[in-house]
């Protein structure tokens, strides 16, 4: 459901200056997500973040009339490497504004991780057309399963999946 905050919101590309901003709408998730282990401490995060995630691809954010609601990464290989919003402004379409202008700038594909634990974020993919197609046990920094999600402009065909 779409509201008039993400009517409000402006998608652009992140500046360096919107990186302590970031950071901190991901630590926050983190801090507030019970089943999150933090592998890195708080400070790191942002340095991450303007050294690694920003020079990698673009980092899109959702400003809404000056303040970063939320965020996306999107690496140069497609994939989308972080989507998070601030507390205050989930559940009014603003994650759904941030994916479709990645699906803008991808055009044919975009790929993401997302937590086995986060239903939410699952629910969100899929209904924005995304198809599970990978499961692992915690490959990953945090030790935690997640699945691999796939977007195509064309459907995926049953072998492709």
């Amino acid at each position: 459901m779409t509201s008039s905050r993400a009517a409000q919101v402006c998608c652009r590309d992140a500046t360096l200056a919107d990186m302590p901003a970031c950071a901190g709408i991901l630590n926050r998730w983190i801090d507030a997500t019970p089943w999150m282990p933090r592998v890195h401490p708080q400070e790191d995060v942002e340095r991450h973040y303007r050294e690694s995630v920003f020079a990698n691809g673009p980092v899109i954010v959702a400003d809404c009339r000056g303040e970063i609601a939320g965020f996306l990464a999107l690496s140069a290989d497609g994939f989308v490497t972080a989507l998070y919003l601030d507390e205050r402004h989930r559940g009014v379409g603003i994650g759904t504004t941030l994916i479709r202008e990645a699906k803008k700038r991808a055009r044919s594909e975009l790929k993401l991780w997302t937590f086995e634990h986060n239903g939410g974020a699952q629910r969100f993919y899929e209904r924005e057309g995304f198809l599970p197609v990978r499961r692992t046990g915690g490959d990953n920094e945090e030790g935690l399963p997640d699945i691999l999600y796939h977007w195509r402009s064309e459907p995926l065909r049953e072998r492709e999946a």
